[in-house]
């Protein structure tokens, strides 16, 4: 599944976060990279103390955030990467490593931190089987999407291009099923607000409740 989450961060957040990474020291990114990725990873990631206290800052958004939440049912968000494209740089095709260190990657995202305004190039573009889509998100909004998604980010052409990118497990491993979980948790909260807890609610909640004792990984 992927959908987006406008404004995580705040304009005042991201304004501070992007003063802090653009005062930063930043090194080569292929060091994080796959091997047949490094052939196409062209940027630069802050280096991991400086990285830390915004890390933390971004995975306790997402912990927050319902619908996140609700969608990918995280196990552990287990990496966070702050990287910069400066011009000339740009990531190719690629998929995500299956596995990162002792976690599985399921879900990836990308929190857009610079303004779309600010920088020329750089879209986060995501392969599907016959077409692609393009995004270019406002400043502290973000893209989630299948780590198992070929995708690639265009070449800067202007200005720097500042993100957040991560990695998470997911308490449920098949896709179709967390999307199952997240249809029937939506409809089940819509049912719940428009008629109070009625024997549908309990029984949706039920159906919910015995499917993750079914496949919660």
């Amino acid at each position: 599944m992927l959908f987006r989450i406008p404004a995580l961060l705040s304009a005042q957040t991201c304004a501070e976060m992007v003063a802090q990474l653009e005062a930063a020291s930043f090194v080569e990114g292929k060091t994080t990279a796959g091997w047949y990725a490094k052939q196409v990873k062209h940027n630069q990631q802050l280096a991991p103390a400086e990285a830390a206290p915004l890390r933390q800052q971004i995975v306790e958004a997402l912990n927050r955030h319902p619908l996140f939440q609700a969608a990918v049912r995280p196990k552990r968000i287990h990496t966070v990467l702050l990287s910069r494209y400066d011009p000339g740089m740009a990531y190719g095709t690629h998929a995500d490593n299956a596995l990162m260190g002792q976690w599985r990657s399921d879900i990836s995202f990308t929190v857009f931190l610079s303004s779309p305004q600010t920088y020329a190039g750089g879209e986060l573009v995501i392969e599907g089987a016959d077409d692609e889509q393009t995004y270019k998100l406002a400043a502290g909004s973000v893209l989630v999407y299948p780590a198992s998604a070929l995708h690639r980010v265009n070449e800067v052409t202007q200005g720097v291009r500042l993100v957040a990118v991560g990695w998470v497990q997911s308490w449920i491993r098949d896709p179709a099923q967390r999307e199952l979980l997240f249809d029937l948790d939506t409809a089940r909260r819509s049912l719940f607000a428009k008629q109070g807890k009625t024997d549908e609610f309990d029984l949706i909640s039920k159906s919910v409740a015995n499917l993750l004792r079914r496949w919660v990984d």
